[in-house]
């Protein structure tokens, strides 16, 4: 259920914050549809999603690591994923088959529906936003671009351009000096409980969880906050975290 405070017109105070960071995939844009939807255009199917998933896992590291670069991680994403089915493809028909799925993913890419108005109520409360992703940078900011989201964020700092990648407190700091703010001045939301809200809480902002699956968890950490939409995002910021102390790390 939308509180009344949600999105409403006018924004209030939010006390210390100064500033909210957010993830991109599967918190402000529905990623995970859209990627399934790509590897079906190449598969017919995708039951292979597991599978993608390692494969993704196992390359994006050695990126972000500085051992190979964007485009050897997606031409050796794609080979390993079909070996791992018994196909051996040349480079060349992997570069393919990786522009095809890209290109069926991008025409799927939306946001959810909460993630515009909730970036629009943070701008009318005079908050700096900025993005902070553990995917590659090229097509993290074609995505940006396609999906209207490069205009709220200051800053977009993305793990493989960096080469250090969430729940890493280096990737945290260096977007809190990007805007010029100390971390505790800062909330992170994410939909990845280890690696954006604990991540962002060991790096001394605040950080949310995004759970908009609504299982939730028995017992959360501590210093955490979860909310299961983005509409309850400016509640949280007016009447909880407005009053928090300043953190000492």
């Amino acid at each position: 259920m939308t509180s009344a405070l949600a999105f409403s017109a006018a924004p209030q105070k939010v006390g210390q914050i100064r500033a909210v960071c957010f993830d991109i995939d599967d918190t402000l844009v529905d990623y995970a549809t859209s990627a399934r939807l790509g590897l079906a255009a190449l598969l017919g199917h995708d039951n292979g999603w597991s599978a993608w998933e390692r494969a993704t896992e196992c390359q994006l590291a050695r990126l972000i690591a500085g051992e190979i670069d964007y485009d050897t991680m997606r031409k050796e994403r794609s080979r390993t994923f079909f070996a791992d089915l018994g196909e051996f493809i040349s480079d060349s028909e992997a570069i393919a088959r990786e522009e095809r799925r890209v290109a069926a993913m991008r025409r799927a890419w939306r946001l959810f529906d909460d993630a515009g108005p909730c970036l629009e109520w943070l701008r009318g409360a005079g908050l700096r936003m900025a993005a902070i992703t553990n995917a590659s940078g090229a097509l993290q900011r074609v995505k940006l671009a396609d999906c209207g989201l490069a205009e709220y964020f200051e800053e977009v700092v993305i793990a493989g351009e960096l080469g250090v990648a969430k729940p890493d407190e280096v990737i945290f700091h260096t977007t809190c000096a990007a805007l010029g703010i100390a971390p505790e001045q800062a909330v992170h939301v994410g939909d990845r409980l280890d690696l954006d809200a604990v991540g962002a809480r060991d790096a001394g902002m605040y950080g949310v969880w995004l759970d908009r699956s609504g299982d939730g968890v028995v017992d959360l950490p501590a210093r955490v906050s979860v909310i299961g939409s983005l509409e309850q995002l400016p509640e949280l910021l007016v009447c909880e975290l407005a009053e928090a102390p300043l953190r000492v790390r």
